[in-house]
């Protein structure tokens, strides 16, 4: 079973930066789909990007588009999510999860089968 734990998350001002990680206890993760949703308060959990295995492919809400970036690095078990441009509605707790299908790159939090703990971002305006 995988495991995986955010870091990263923390207090910024609108249209500042934060870089989130994810780190994935076990190698096998590598073969995964990963993504990044967020739940704010009061609210449903919401997709943010997707990303395959092999990085080739990327996927992101379209509030994040242009904003936001994930990536990956196989070699040491990580998902990132670089958080640019950041406004007061990106504030949320922000989860890391993985998806065992290697076919897609779902938006959706109930295909995916491992989740962190969770990472607050807390954007002030």
């Amino acid at each position: 079973q995988v495991q995986l734990v955010e870091s990263g998350g923390g207090l910024v001002q609108a249209g500042g930066s934060l870089r989130l990680s994810c780190a994935a206890s076990e190698r096998t993760y590598s073969r995964y789909t990963m993504g990044w949703f967020r739940q704010g308060p009061g609210k449903e959990r919401d997709f943010v990007a997707a990303i395959s295995w092999s990085a080739g492919s990327t996927y992101y809400a379209d509030s994040v588009k242009g904003r936001f970036t994930i990536s990956r690095d196989n070699g040491k078990n990580m998902v990132y999510l670089q958080m640019n441009s950041l406004k007061p509605e990106d504030t949320a707790v922000y989860y890391c999860a993985a998806d065992r299908s290697t076919l897609r790159l779902s938006p959706k939090w109930a295909e995916y089968e491992y989740w962190g703990q969770g990472t607050q971002v807390t954007v002030s305006s």
